[in-house]
């Protein structure tokens, strides 16, 4: 469970907060959810948001619930450092599509006494970690990790195994595309399509 950082009251700080998990595991729900506290008292606050992800509105940031909040579009990380002027808080979605930088423009926001909320997938669609969300869960203060409910096993989940036949690491995608499984799920998929792809070569 989160909880604000309220130890010193006098001295101006910031902090980095993580939310992560797999594909509809509510990480946009919550990076909402805590925005959303955050205007409602009083505090200025700047959204951000990778440019390439369009799927469900091209400037605000939208939950699988619908769910909605204002978001700036940006194409880099280094965008952010220069929109990011005189706020409180700042939120980011979609963290893994964002080049390396990310990482330093995050620290250089909290260091400057900033409220930096992160939401993105901890891993890829092959199970790996997603591009610089490692580094941001590293030098987080706080993490936390949200799951789906695996749509084969009812277990929690926290893979996104791809159904579409891409190999391309960024896919923007939804159910069509995507479906969050347990581990013992993903592994038994990864399995058969291994499994699959040996044959087709095998017959060719």
């Amino acid at each position: 469970m989160f909880l604000e950082n309220t130890v010193n009251h006098i001295e101006q700080f910031g902090w980095i907060e993580v939310i992560c998990g797999s594909m509809f595991s509510g990480k946009t729900e919550e990076l909402i959810r805590r925005l959303k506290r955050a205007q409602f008292a009083k505090q200025k606050v700047e959204i951000f948001k990778p440019a390439i992800d369009i799927r469900y509105d091209i400037e605000k940031v939208v939950s699988h619930d619908a769910n909605e909040i204002r978001s700036t579009p940006v194409p880099s990380s280094a965008n952010i450092r220069l929109l990011a002027s005189d706020v409180d808080v700042v939120g980011i979605d979609e963290a893994q599509f964002f080049d390396d930088e990310i990482v330093a423009v995050c620290n250089d926001l909290a260091n400057r006494g900033v409220r930096v909320i992160v939401a993105g997938l901890d891993m890829d669609f092959k199970g790996n970690p997603f591009g610089p969300m490692p580094a941001l869960m590293a030098t987080a203060e706080y993490v936390t990790k949200v799951h789906a409910v695996c749509t084969r096993t009812g277990n929690l989940a926290h893979y996104s195994h791809r159904k579409a036949a891409s190999e391309e690491l960024v896919l923007i995608g939804e159910t069509q595309e995507y479906e969050p499984l347990s581990r013992s799920a993903y592994f038994r998929a990864m399995t058969e399509e291994k499994i699959k792809k040996a044959k087709e070569n095998n017959g060719k």
